[in-house]
């Protein structure tokens, strides 16, 4: 396994865990983040989403697709301006951009993995 499908599958399970946790246990879960308890079903919506999201990416991985993980880097390095924008715009509480962050740095490792596996000109 290529170091940037190392990275990726690192960040495979990190989606199952979300997704499993937002689909499953979802008050559990945002209360601990300091979200209200809700019976709303768009929250396990978003679990099951995720769960897809881990499964194109394990997919990617399991086939060392190289220019998904190209592609991934793009919108996992934007979430945390997106949050921040969330939590500044007073829609989300502050821990909201710990997912940011996390999403912030599984994309630069695998954009550094990217880097590295490339041949020198």
């Amino acid at each position: 396994m290529s170091a940037a499908a190392k990275s990726l599958f690192v960040f495979t399970l990190y989606l199952v865990g979300l997704g499993l946790g937002l689909l499953l246990i979802p008050n559990t879960l945002i209360r601990f983040f300091g979200y209200p308890e809700t019976h709303e079903v768009w929250i396990r919506v978003v679990g099951m989403l995720v769960l897809f999201l881990a499964f194109y990416c394990f997919q990617a991985v399991r086939t060392e697709w190289t220019d998904f993980f190209r592609w991934s880097v793009y919108p996992r390095s934007l979430v945390i301006v997106f949050f921040s924008a969330f939590v500044l715009l007073d829609l989300a509480p502050p821990v909201l951009i710990l997912f940011g962050v996390i999403d912030l740095a599984a994309a630069v490792w695998t954009a550094l993995a990217l880097r590295a596996a490339r041949p020198a000109r």
